[in-house]
């Protein structure tokens, strides 16, 4: 969740610092006007003007040392009482601001989780997850739906930066899982930089979200099969993809920049999904007016060339290319 922009040890260093300085001041007027203060063992020393500053701004008060003369006590009353209030707010304010800080964080977490619902969660966010929060906001989801958990203090800040909510902590961690709402998270998009790491998110994620869509992405097609077995609905093999685009790239780049135009949510031509229309259902769906790709029926795709995608039926969803109009 947002945090405060002064950190908490660079708040308490100032804090320290005000009462070493209200000590200091009040150690300076008792020790130039030590002679109007009386004490048991005779004439005030430095020490014995620090002693008498320390027990007097923390309010202990021992009376073996006090003010006797009338300037000793005028500077006690106008000088030395308001620098024991600030003593004393200094540090009870320090303790106060951080278990209020703390409270309210907590209360803002309780109130975020009570109410959010159907929301992304995207573990890991490098490249992979970086890109795959690129498309979420550019298929129009807000960024306060999409939740980044990751253990690295700069890539949180790069997603707070833009609106996120961030859960710092390890996303192999069912209670980290749990305060990222994923038991009520319609998405989980698994991408950390480990192939070893990406199958035991997942197996956590899908102990916690059993109905939830778990999209996770590997390195090695060999750990394809890990990941479908620990619960991933899609797997996407990020080395294999990225290698076919170069080998492509070295003989059709044209290909190459086509695929790049339909993986742009933002601009030019996309993949998207979308239901049927009542006066669809029974036709083909190579007649269309939009370019499909294929149809999804009863959670299965089909390819438009496919058998079973001759003839639309009610309820199912439609794969096509649209075109995205360019921002004015």
């Amino acid at each position: 969740m947002p945090t405060t922009a002064v950190g908490p040890v660079r708040s308490i260093i100032r804090r320290i610092i005000g009462a070493c300085l209200a000590l200091a001041i009040t150690v300076l007027l008792v020790y130039l006007d030590r002679d109007g203060y009386s004490d048991t063992d005779g004439t005030l020393t430095v020490l014995d003007a620090l002693y008498y500053a320390t027990v007097s701004l923390s309010t202990t008060g021992y009376g073996d040392i006090a003010p006797v003369s009338t300037s000793a006590r005028l500077v006690n009353v106008l000088v030395i009482t308001p620098l024991r209030v600030l003593f004393l707010i200094v540090l009870v304010g320090t303790t106060l601001e951080v278990l209020t800080e703390r409270s309210r964080q907590a209360w803002k977490i309780q109130r975020w989780r009570s109410r959010v619902r159907d929301h992304v969660v995207v573990i890991g966010y490098g490249t992979k997850g970086r890109s795959a929060v690129t498309a979420l906001l550019g298929d129009g989801l807000e960024a306060g739906n999409i939740v980044v958990v990751d253990t690295d203090p700069t890539a949180l800040e790069a997603a707070s930066s833009l609106g996120l909510v961030t859960v710092n902590g390890s996303g192999t961690r069912s209670d980290v899982l749990r305060v990222a709402g994923i038991p009520r998270a319609r998405a989980v998009v698994v991408a950390p930089p480990r192939d070893d790491t990406a199958v035991l998110v997942t197996l956590t994620a899908r102990e916690l979200a059993p109905k939830a869509q778990i999209v996770a992405a590997v390195r090695e097609a060999e750990n394809v099969h890990l990941l479908r077995q620990s619960g991933a609905d899609s797997v996407v093999i990020s080395s294999e993809t990225s290698g076919r685009l170069l080998g492509m790239a070295t003989s059709t780049p044209s290909v190459v920049e086509m695929f790049e135009d339909l993986l742009s949510p933002d601009l030019g031509l996309a993949i998207a999904e979308r239901e049927v229309d009542r006066t669809e259902v029974g036709g083909s769906p190579r007649h269309l007016s939009d370019i499909v790709l294929g149809l999804v029926r009863d959670g299965q795709l089909h390819r438009v060339d496919a058998p079973e995608a001759d003839a639309i039926e009610e309820g199912d969803r439609l794969l096509y290319v649209k075109k995205v109009s360019e921002p004015s």
